[in-house]
């Protein structure tokens, strides 16, 4: 099972961080369009997770991807990470964002992926949180430890019935695999910029459960800029310095170059489909189950 989902941020960050330029919002209208042609030649399905921002300043993206026939998850109302927040503020969050996403396409929504894969053992009142807003499935677990936090006493890398506070959650985690004694993601983000094709693909091939991840930031050619320690800080909500913003700075900007075309040759390659299909064909009886 080959999973296929985006987080899509790109617009409200560039409006509420970078001054709202036109020609970003049209670069990055022009790689969405490419995105959902390249979907709907294959007729492939995929989860377009959404922060409620963009259903409120820019209604016509989250239509767009609806009206092709994909699923719209949530994705946070503003981008700010649940292990930034408190229990209550996380409530809050994304009951905002998921009214929002409500009305703007006229249907519930029950899926949810955190910014940064924020969910992890300190903040696993999330699970509580998501269940109390309607959310069914959920994909923000990192089994394995990162850099902005990581969940490794998870341990399970294929679907899981979560159970927190009597609530249970259908959870999708990240698949990683084991390089030079470490576990790492390999199917999107940096990772996918990093890692050479072939491996990624083989990867996918040898496993039963994969998931794919794409920003439309993690697409675009050209080189992000070093941020200032107050940019920094304002939007990871942890201190600037010099070394976190260099070792971000790498990150954002490691194998950029054709990574578009990187991504249409995988997704052309492989049977893809979004969470929504994938739920219905897994017998959830039979899978892993984990008392939090």
């Amino acid at each position: 099972m080959n999973i296929l989902t985006f987080d899509i941020e790109e617009w409200y960050i560039e409006k509420m961080y970078r001054g709202g330029h036109a020609e970003k919002y049209r670069e990055f209208d022009n790689h969405l369009c490419r995105i959902l042609a390249l979907l709907e030649m294959l007729q492939t399905r995929a989860t377009f997770f959404c922060v409620g921002k963009l259903a409120t300043d820019f209604p016509q993206v989250v239509k767009l991807i609806a009206s092709k026939g994909h699923e719209v998850g949530c994705h946070s109302n503003t981008h700010q990470w649940l292990n930034k927040m408190t229990q209550q503020e996380a409530l809050e969050d994304t009951r905002t964002a998921i009214d929002a996403l409500e009305q703007c396409l006229g249907k519930k929504v029950v899926s949810y992926r955190a910014p940064a894969f924020s969910i992890g053992e300190q903040n696993k009142w999330a699970f509580e949180v998501l269940a109390e807003c309607g959310i069914e499935r959920d994909a923000s677990v990192f089994p394995a430890s990162r850099d902005f936090g990581g969940f490794p006493q998870f341990g399970s890398h294929e679907p899981t019935l979560v159970t927190y506070q009597g609530v249970t959650i259908k959870e999708f985690p990240i698949p990683t695999m084991r390089l030079l004694g470490k576990e790492l993601a390999y199917s999107g983000g940096g990772y996918f910029r990093f890692f050479p094709l072939w491996l990624i693909r083989s990867r996918i091939k040898d496993s039963a459960y994969n998931m794919c991840y794409f920003h439309i930031g993690d697409l675009l050619e050209g080189e992000h800029k070093l941020k200032t320690k107050a940019e920094y800080e304002e939007y990871y909500r942890e201190p600037g310095t010099l070394l976190n913003r260099y070792k971000r700075y790498i990150k954002s900007n490691l194998g950029h170059h054709g990574v578009f075309e990187k991504m249409e040759r995988l997704i052309s390659s492989g049977d893809f489909l979004g969470l929504e299909d994938a739920v219905g064909m897994i017998e959830w009886s039979k899978v892993p189950k984990y008392q939090l």
